[in-house]
């Protein structure tokens, strides 16, 4: 991500101000990074009002819905416009990690250190090239965490307990969790205020979607947690499959209180962005893929109220 570089047009639109107006103010037309937008949002005294913490879980208990590329993105787009935004990586895989650009394998610190060793998050926590965009890296040292948090005391709620340290250092911490069940994304949900569940559009997702609804129900009962916000997002959606169009219209029919009205077209430059250990809006801004996913984090922020998160980026 150290690579990213925004014309002055883009660089402007981030901003919510004119070409003009960013000449006005900086004296320069060449080419920006993002440590450029930081110092921009200073002097034009352009960042969003600050804000409460939300803890934002992507979450689905079926594989392959895509749900790292959007979490990454979806935090990526946060940090770019102003928040201070933490991503933590809850997979062993270290996708979420791949994608901000850093490599899980170079890590000897990972949530297993905060959750087991009670490793305060701040010793864990690594700058990406982003400012404002940290994450808590993974790697397979994670592959065994369950095991390890199994014979603990409190063990459900160490993850909640670990990110009150953060509460007053970021705007949104947002978690990317695998596709399975077990005591590492039960902290996740007992320390979430909103849930976000990319599915694919295919009926093979209602099972997931069943097993997850289950669970949390499950919680709200036996652990009295109830998350504020569910949305649940249809991600690689082309209108051109009638299979597509039937499981979307059957999500409105069963789901309509969480489906988001925004959808995530299929988009290739997904695939290459990753490949490239950059987020959709750091490779490809002007991709159908961004701007899907900036319609449903504006979404997403309405739902949940903080209509102050896209203070400074009108033009975006």
């Amino acid at each position: 991500m150290e690579n990213i570089r925004y014309t002055p047009k883009r660089f402007a639109e981030v901003l919510g101000i004119t070409q003009k107006a960013l000449f006005e103010a900086v004296g320069r037309s060449d080419a920006y990074s993002p440590d450029d937008l930081a110092a921009a949002r200073a002097l034009l005294h352009r960042a969003p009002p600050k804000q409460p913490v939300r803890h934002q879980l992507f979450l689905n208990f079926k594989g392959g819905t895509g749900k790292t590329s959007l979490s990454t993105s979806y935090a990526f787009r946060l940090a770019e416009r102003g928040h201070r935004v933490l991503v933590i990586d809850l997979d062993s895989q270290g996708h979420a990690t791949k994608c901000l650009g850093k490599e899980g394998g170079s890590f000897q610190h990972t949530l297993y250190d905060v959750l087991v060793r009670k490793t305060p998050l701040s010793q864990v926590t690594v700058a990406t090239g982003m400012p404002n965009l940290s994450l808590v890296p993974s790697n397979l040292k994670m592959s065994t965490i369950d095991l390890a948090l199994m014979p603990m005391a409190g063990r459900e709620y160490r993850l909640r307990k670990a990110l009150e340290e953060a509460a007053s250092q970021y705007d949104y911490v947002v978690m990317d969790a695998p596709p399975s069940f077990g005591l590492l994304n039960l902290n996740a949900i007992m320390a979430a205020t909103d849930l976000v569940i990319p599915v694919l559009a295919d009926f093979l997702s209602y099972d997931g979607l069943r097993l997850l609804f289950e669970t949390l129900q499950d919680l709200e009962t036996d652990l009295s947690h109830q998350l504020e916000s569910i949305s649940i997002v249809v991600n690689a959606y082309n209108q051109t499959f009638k299979i597509a169009r039937e499981a979307l219209s059957a999500l409105k029919e069963h789901y309509p209180e969480y489906l988001l009205g925004s959808v995530i077209r299929q988009c290739t430059k997904f695939a290459q962005a990753s490949s490239e250990g950059c987020p959709i809006f750091g490779y490809d801004p002007d991709s159908k893929g961004a701007a899907d996913i900036e319609a449903m984090l504006d979404e997403v922020l309405r739902k949940i109220g903080n209509t102050g998160a896209q203070a400074g980026a009108a033009g975006a």
